[in-house]
């Protein structure tokens, strides 16, 4: 049963407000730094102090010595087992989740057909400006990649990513992911692929795609896992984007490293992530060495 958390009088956060230090997937920034900077503080008296960047960098980080966060939030589960499995941590709690969706310009021409056809028949539409991030770079980008290889086994298609994307470094599709959705905003593109938890901020209204593609169910992992893509030589497999926050040993201030991963989990906390369009963690489960 998770503990609630009465909100301190302000006397006691003047009196002392322990600075965590939490390291967490880039991608999150927006909500760290604001909805859960605010919330903590609020809930527990707690300042954060964040460090975003991608979350394989940081467990390397994590796992050499070179920095030493209290707090660890990774997504999907390959970061924070590096973690895990190097005695840094005993456990990782599910926090959140996101998933992969098909996000539209509701002025497109191509827009009502979206919401009456399947939504890879729309994509070989002749002309339908379709936007994507580099996978060489962008974890995002990646993922699409991995989203069109499993849509290609559950429509029964076996050239479906080679209609739709062309190569898998298309340049005509490929641009930096925070320009995807201001492009799309604007009109220059009809549709993009996206996390969930992006085309909320810019009103654009998005498909959701099918559980067994769209990367956001644990549950699935083994799913999944049966494509790979192969880029610059190297193999790469995908994995559900559950995010996973895990307090850590070595961690200056333990203790209230293990009352911020509690409150990520309570009804306040996963609000915040409902109000910022994340998905609840569901059934996943936590993570041990």
């Amino acid at each position: 049963m998770l503990a609630t958390f009465a909100i301190p009088g302000q006397r006691a956060l003047a009196a002392e407000t322990a600075v965590v230090e939490v390291a967490y997937a880039g991608s999150m920034g927006p909500l760290m730094e604001g909805p859960i900077r605010r919330g903590m503080l609020e809930a527990l008296g707690l300042q954060l102090h964040g460090r975003g960047q991608g979350a394989l960098a940081l467990a390397h980080l994590i796992v050499g010595g070179a920095i030493r966060p209290d707090v660890f939030i990774a997504v999907t589960p390959g970061p924070m087992r590096l973690v895990l499995r190097a005695g840094q941590a005993a456990r990782a709690w599910p926090i959140a989740r996101t998933e992969m969706v098909l996000a539209y310009n509701p002025q497109s021409r191509y827009a009502k057909a979206l919401l009456m056809r399947p939504w890879w028949q729309v994509l070989e539409s002749p002309g339908l400006r379709l936007g994507r991030s580099d996978p060489l770079t962008d974890p995002l980008g990646l993922n699409t990649l991995y989203l069109m290889d499993l849509a290609q086994r559950l429509y029964a298609q076996p050239d479906l990513s080679r209609r739709i994307l062309g190569s898998a470094l298309n340049s005509r599709q490929i641009f930096a992911e925070p320009e995807l959705m201001a492009r799309l905003q604007a009109g220059q593109l009809d549709a993009a692929f996206a996390y969930r938890t992006q085309p909320a901020p810019f009103h654009l209204p998005f498909i959701e795609l099918p559980a067994r593609i769209n990367l956001g169910q644990a549950s699935m992992e083994t799913q999944y896992d049966q494509v790979s893509v192969s880029l610059a030589g190297k193999i790469s497999r995908p994995q559900p984007l559950v995010f996973y926050a895990a307090a850590l040993r070595n961690g200056a201030h333990r203790a209230q490293g293990e009352r911020l991963v509690a409150w990520l989990r309570s009804s306040q906390a996963q609000a915040l992530f409902k109000l910022a369009s994340y998905n609840s963690p569901g059934a996943s489960a936590p993570l041990t060495p």
